[in-house]
């Protein structure tokens, strides 16, 4: 009945006062997913063609249709 804990969690920092309660207690990290990566900040991808940036990959691959003429859709009018 000190209030002493000895035993800490090395994943968050946590301190308990017997080893079965860390034990319990690490087995909940272990069950949690693993964060995810860290996002890139700013405008990461960049068009090799003109220098226009775009936060996400998919907006640059979107983007470079415009350089490369190859749309996604066919008029249905022209064939375009």
């Amino acid at each position: 009945h000190t209030g002493e804990k000895p035993f800490v969690c090395l994943h968050c920092g946590k301190s308990f006062n017997v080893s079965s309660n860390l034990y319990r207690h690490q087995r909940a990290h272990a069950a949690q997913p693993a964060p995810a990566p860290p996002r890139p900040r700013g405008l990461p991808y960049r068009c090799q063609e003109c220098g226009k940036s775009f936060r996400r990959n998919k907006e640059l691959v979107t983007h470079q249709r415009l350089h490369t003429g190859r749309l996604p859709f066919q008029c249905g009018h022209c064939g375009k």
